[in-house]
């Protein structure tokens, strides 16, 4: 009963991990009005599930880190009471978080609920030493470095687009049909004024205006290479936050000899997908919609520093949580362009701040629980 128990408790946190995650590699994508929410869950979906499944083949590493060992003593990281109330503790801190619309780190949650499993267990026998070391320090820096990265990946390539002479052009109903009218820079409401009178103007919807990019190159538009390149940088966020989430908490199944660890990973994915398909839309809404606006440009800038920043940390086996680096490079655009929502970003802080104590309170009181009803 407890191993059925402990495999139902993995595939909740990993529902509720897709369900919080899933969204953050396609975030711009929808922010920017480059494609709908459909379209993006869609291709948040499918490419993260692909990550999952390679995870089997490359993430070896993050396997070992995350089944606890290090941070407790490992005979009591092999406990099933301990993986259990781990697996419950975290995935109730995350499905909370993302209930409310706040996007947090499983990496954080899964921490929290393993110190809070330890202190109640085995108290000073918890290794703080060795959990400021692999998992703090590169936690705290990633979303710096993502503000860092994003800022000046913005300043380049618009210094880029301004040299090799690319403008933009705004999309405006005349008449009944849509028309691509070239706006003189820099953008504004004045520059209608540059466009001859057309017999019928239509006020539309904000939704409904697109700024784009104007001239081609190599046969085709600039808008459709921003595109292109925007949808393979959010495929590649998500293929790599799949490599990078999956192994953690696949690890909490370890402890099932019977189970084929493939057949964990496979159960994992398979949750983690459902969960973005089913729960993502309140995050997706504060990840798209409340830390800053965007343009097609800005949203593919934000999502190639994500790319970069959590490839290179999946390949050096550091736990970096995709949701820090996505929202720091998020707000690097904002700050870089002046529309940062400080008020969501704080409430997004706060809410990282709190995420690893409530995960470990959850787990020791769960851990405490279960071992008062089975000694």
């Amino acid at each position: 009963m407890i191993f059925a128990l402990l495999f139902l408790a993995t595939c909740f946190l990993a529902y509720s991990n897709g369900a919080n995650d899933n969204f953050k590699g396609v975030a711009s994508l929808f922010g920017s009005r480059t494609c709908n929410y459909r379209t993006a869950i869609f291709w948040a979906t499918i490419t993260t599930f692909a990550g999952s499944i390679m995870s089997i083949f490359l993430a070896q590493t993050l396997l070992k880190k995350f089944s606890g060992k290090g941070i407790v003593p490992d005979h009591f990281a092999g406990s099933e009471y301990f993986l259990l109330a781990v697996a419950v503790g975290a995935g109730l801190t995350v499905i909370i978080a993302t209930l409310t619309g706040f996007p947090i780190s499983t990496t954080h949650a899964l921490t929290g609920a393993i110190i809070g499993c330890g202190l109640v267990a085995v108290e000073s026998q918890v290794n703080l030493a060795a959990l400021g070391k692999g998992f703090v320090l590169p936690l705290l820096l990633s979303p710096v470095l993502a503000i860092a990265v994003a800022g000046i990946l913005y300043v380049v390539f618009h210094a880029l687009r301004v040299a090799t002479g690319t403008t933009k052009e705004w999309c405006i109903c005349v008449g009944e049909r849509q028309r691509i009218v070239v706006m003189p820079q820099p953008n504004s409401l004045l520059a209608l004024g540059a466009v001859s009178h057309p017999s019928h103007l239509t006020v539309d919807e904000l939704e409904n205006c697109r700024e784009r990019y104007g001239g081609n190159f190599f046969g085709f538009t600039s808008q459709q290479l921003v595109d292109a390149g925007h949808f393979v940088s959010a495929g590649t966020v998500s293929f790599a936050r799949g490599l990078n989430d999956t192994p953690k908490i696949v690890a909490l199944l370890l402890l099932l000899k019977a189970l084929d660890i493939r057949w964990g990973f496979a159960a994992v994915a398979s949750t983690m997908a459902i969960g973005g398909l089913l729960n993502a839309r309140k995050v997706a809404e504060t990840m798209s919609e409340k830390i800053t606006t965007m343009n097609h440009g800005q949203g593919f800038t934000a999502n190639l520093a994500t790319a970069i920043l959590v490839v290179l940390a999946t390949l050096f086996g550091l736990p970096v949580s995709t949701t820090h680096v996505s929202v720091g490079s998020l707000f690097g655009i904002g700050l870089t362009t002046g529309k940062a929502n400080l008020r969501a970003i704080s409430a997004i802080v706060f809410s990282w701040l709190i995420t690893l104590p409530c995960a470990a309170i959850l787990g020791g009181l769960i851990y405490w629980v279960s071992k008062s009803f089975h000694p």
